[in-house]
């Protein structure tokens, strides 16, 4: 581990066991999956909605949008997150980490099944594109609470030596749901004709997702919440109203606030653009089938989560910043390359896509231990959600539409890589200012790791 990282007391707060202890590692356990099958029922409706694409525009958006009125359902699901994040954030940092996301889950799930039973413009007219807007919308504000919380959760119940390795599996639950979405519709393509398809066989995948958060439910109602918190609790250190939390964040801790927002921007664009949009790239743009189209994405998928725990356990001994400045200078360099090679054939288009998804991981699979590790406990919950989901509204959510607007409409077949690129050279001028946290204790009121040479610099001037 880098001389620079600063050792966590190894002290367990009172009332929960040793996380090294054969109870305490069941114990983590049960957190590791409470936390991660949250997030894979919410990717996994994304990773449906964007293989599904194809036919939720002839059913909703038959006109003249098209596709860029499926990516704009896409895209206006983000504009509540921010205000999720404001919403829920504050109020977890006041009564618990674990009863809003029971909250959020259960309105993740319900809505993503309500879409598979929406009726069609050709039944309803406009009415069938304003319901599918609505629910999108009900999904934004409930991930805006999700996310936040489930990594806060997550980082709060591992020790902090490994809280890379450990939280990596929350993001092995984000490419879980979209693996599991993609291969859900992929399967369904193979045994259904196309007509099948599209006049019922595209609901099926939306409607799995009402069992999926209920166990979720079930495994979030059977933990406790996390022994930072708890701790909080037990000396009394939570004051004030959740109103009283917001202001505290915005006054207090404007900086962690704005170098988070520059980091998740290069993070969600690359996301979004490598996991969302580009099922629609590959059969618009480059012209593949379907099928061929999905199957691409889910041998990417599947190579990224394999290689998510060994990165995160990798944060632990080596940083997260050098993981990070991997990531942003691979991807700036290696984006149009990869993008050109996709264009050259469906084993050219696997290679491109896993190369650039191998990429972005580094990014990915420290997550949950570099973001809430930003902030101290009692705003933890909050200064994670409102950063991070402002951040992905703005940037994240839109970066389908926008890469589909210009493709489209300008021809410009490898605007995707410019944009991505765009987006992590505002990630490396973040990242200076974000504090070195591996190995580090994240209990107390205070903002873990030590201050930057950037930090140092911006406060002198």
């Amino acid at each position: 581990m880098s001389p620079d990282i600063q050792k966590s007391s190894s002290a367990v707060p009172p009332g929960f066991p040793d996380p090294e202890s054969p109870e305490g590692k069941k114990l983590l356990r049960k957190a590791i999956g409470a936390s991660a099958i949250g997030n894979a029922t919410e990717w996994y409706d994304y990773g449906v909605y964007a293989a599904t694409t194809t036919y939720l525009t002839q059913a909703f958006f038959p006109g003249d949008l098209g596709t860029i009125g499926t990516m704009l359902g896409f895209a206006i699901s983000f504009v509540l997150r921010p205000i999720g994040g404001m919403v829920w954030g504050p109020i977890g940092d006041r009564i618990g980490r674990k009863a809003v996301l029971a909250m959020t889950i259960l309105l993740i799930s319900g809505a993503t099944a309500l879409i598979g039973v929406l009726p069609t413009e050709a039944v309803v007219g406009v009415w069938a594109p304003v319901l599918l807007i609505t629910l999108r919308v009900v999904q934004g504000f409930s991930t805006g609470g999700e996310y936040g919380g489930a990594a806060t959760f997550m980082a709060e119940y591992a020790p902090d030596h490994k809280r890379g390795k450990y939280g990596s599996f929350l993001e092995f639950g984000t490419l879980a749901g979209f693996v599991m979405g993609t291969a859900f519709v992929l399967v369904l393509e193979l045994f259904l004709t196309d007509d099948q398809m599209q006049q019922w066989g595209w609901r099926i995948p939306f409607l799995f997702a009402l069992p999926l958060g209920l166990i979720g439910l079930y495994l979030r109602n059977q933990m406790n919440d996390t022994p930072v918190f708890t701790e909080m609790e037990q000396k009394d250190e939570i004051e004030g109203s959740a109103w009283q939390a917001f202001k505290s964040l915005l006054t207090t801790y404007w900086q962690p606030i704005l170098v988070m927002f520059g980091l998740v921007i290069a993070l969600n664009v690359a996301n979004y653009t490598l996991l969302a949009y580009q099922p629609t790239y590959l059969k618009t743009t480059i012209g593949m089938t379907e099928t061929t189209g999905t199957m691409v994405i889910l041998i990417g998928e599947l190579a990224m989560m394999a290689c998510i725990p060994f990165f995160g356990a990798w944060s632990d001994k080596i940083g997260r910043k050098p993981m990070w400045w991997g990531s942003l200078i691979g991807l700036f360099v290696f984006a149009l390359p990869m993008y050109w090679l996709m264009g050259q054939g469906l084993a050219w288009a696997i290679v491109g896509f896993v190369v650039l998804g191998l990429l972005y991981i580094p990014q990915l699979s420290t997550i949950s231990a570099t973001f809430p590790a930003m902030f101290p406990t009692q705003v933890r919950y909050a200064g994670f959600a409102i950063s991070y989901n402002v951040a992905t509204a703005a940037f994240g959510g839109t970066a389908p539409l926008i890469n589909d607007a210009v493709t489209a409409n300008e021809g410009w077949e490898l605007f995707p890589a410019g944009y991505m690129m765009l987006a992590c050279a505002i990630g490396m001028i973040a990242l200076p200012f974000l504090r070195e946290t591996a190995g580090c204790s994240i209990r107390g009121t205070e903002i873990p790791g030590e201050e930057t040479d950037a930090e140092k610099k911006l406060v002198n001037n």
